[in-house]
Order: structure tokens, then C-alpha cells, then sequence
């Protein structure tokens, strides 16, 4: 038996970040670690009817570093870096 969750995924100028809603449970780690402060709860509910996040929230643009998905404890953020 397989589990498929939902991804959302937002385009922006240097990286593409995936947020898996099923998986994001809105600890706020990312939100608390990212060192650009871009990071901000959306309108979408994760895994317990919290809200789960996404970029675009902050006076600097997300530059992809990544450092979200290395502390999400719930393997939920997946950031590709443009070249």
C-alpha cells in the first residue's frame, strides 16, 4: 500500500521550494532558523490542520540556501537551487 501526499511547490527567481502538506506538522523550526527571514506561515493546513509554511514572507527573497530543509524535522521542504 502506497501513500501519495501533496506537494506544493513556488516558483521563485533563485530556487523552487517544495513543501509537502501532508508531512508538515507547523513546528516553525524553518520559520525560526532561516537565515533571511523569508519564511512565513500560509493559508494552507498541514498534516494536523496546522498551517504549513512558504517563502515570499520577509523583506529578502529566498536564495535557496536550503537551510530550511536541513532543519525541517519532518523531511517536508525540498528547495532546488536555480542555476
Amino acid at each position: 500500500m502506497s501513500v501519495a501526499f501533496k506537494t506544493r511547490t513556488i516558483e521563485l527567481e533563485k530556487a523552487r521550494f517544495h513543501i509537502v502538506t501532508g508531512l508538515c506538522k507547523g513546528c516553525g523550526l524553518c520559520i525560526e532558523k532561516c537565515p533571511r527571514q523569508t519564511l512565513g506561515w500560509s493559508e494552507y493546513l498541514g498534516v494536523y490542520g496546522t498551517p504549513t509554511v512558504e517563502p515570499g514572507h520577509g523583506e529578502k527573497e529566498c536564495n535557496g540556501c536550503s537551510l530550511c530543509q536541513i532543519v525541517c524535522p519532518d523531511c517536508a521542504i525540498l528547495v532546488e537551487k536555480r542555476r
